[in-house]
């Protein structure tokens, strides 16, 4: 069965976020790989992340999606959450080795590589700006650059609203990014990496606030590609006789770990990702309040 461009064969995906940032991630892999059943996990009951203990978090990712891996069985686990990815993918990997795990982390590389003036930016959580790892990406892929970071606390949340369709006023937004334009080297700033999966539901408005002349970089796609690079290595899934999902499988679903605020319309936005309702996670519960 051809599942679509980048892959061929039946595979099954775990997609994790603290909230409703990884389902940008999810619609990239859907458009490469149409026929993959994904499910997608949203630790709603503790987010954000970027505002919660290390300790805690890295104990808690491990337990939540030990768990999952045990009950859903997907064939790869996409970390698209840039707080857990830098903070808890080697535990992760301990935790479940045969399990591969496919993290997603600020784009320093990439912005390295498209500025024209050496002078990259990244807008993210307080968690992800302060990570050693961050340092050590800097160091690695961009030692010649002026990296302006700016940890937008409220920025998320902001994005959680706008999915469900909720309006937030533009001076709510410039307040978020207000910091990357306060540098010395702000003037010569031409490139922005997103380090937090939710800022893609926030980004046509950035854009419009931001000065002229900014390339902003999303990396979602590149995480999609790289998942079904690790999935073709992996072998395609066999359908059980019994009927069941799409082929026979399961089919995917939208694990909360807690009722998102607001339910009703965060659900009336869900079919363009592949979800016509939510499960409260662990106990198979769904809620149709959209109907």
């Amino acid at each position: 069965m051809l599942v679509g461009p980048a892959l061929s064969g039946t595979y099954r995906i775990l997609a994790f976020d603290s909230g409703i940032g990884g389902l940008g991630i999810v619609r990239a892999i859907r458009a490469l790989a149409p026929g993959l059943v994904v499910d997608y996990l949203a630790d709603t009951a503790v987010f954000p992340y970027g505002e919660q203990d290390d300790a805690f978090l890295i104990s808690h990712i491990v337990t939540l999606l030990r768990n999952a891996v045990d009950r859903l069985k997907p064939q790869a686990v996409i970390i698209a959450c840039n707080t857990a990815s830098t903070l808890a993918l080697d535990a992760l990997r301990s935790a479940c080795p045969a399990t591969p795990f496919i993290g997603c982390v600020p784009p320093i590389r990439w912005a390295a590589r498209v500025s024209q003036t050496g002078v990259i930016g990244l807008l993210a959580t307080r968690a992800t700006t302060r990570r050693p790892y961050l340092a050590r990406l800097l160091a690695l892929h961009a030692p010649d650059c002026t990296l302006i970071t700016h940890a937008a606390p409220k920025l998320a949340g902001y994005a959680e609203r706008l999915f469900r369709g909720e309006d937030v006023a533009n001076p709510l937004l410039e307040d978020e990014i207000r910091g990357l334009w306060d540098h010395p080297q702000s003037s010569r700033l031409d490139t922005v990496g997103l380090g937090c999966t939710h800022y893609t539901f926030v980004l046509d408005r950035l854009k419009a606030l931001a000065p002229p002349g900014i390339d902003w970089l999303d990396p979602a796609q590149a995480v999609a590609r790289h998942a079904c690079t690790v999935l073709r290595a992996v072998p395609a899934l066999q359908a059980p006789a019994s009927p069941g999902g799409a082929h026979g499988l399961r089919p995917g679903r939208a694990w909360f770990t807690a009722l998102p605020e607001n339910a009703g319309a965060l659900i009336a936005h869900l079919p363009p990702f592949g979800f016509e309702q939510i499960h409260l996670w662990p106990d198979d519960q769904f809620s149709r309040l959209a109907e």
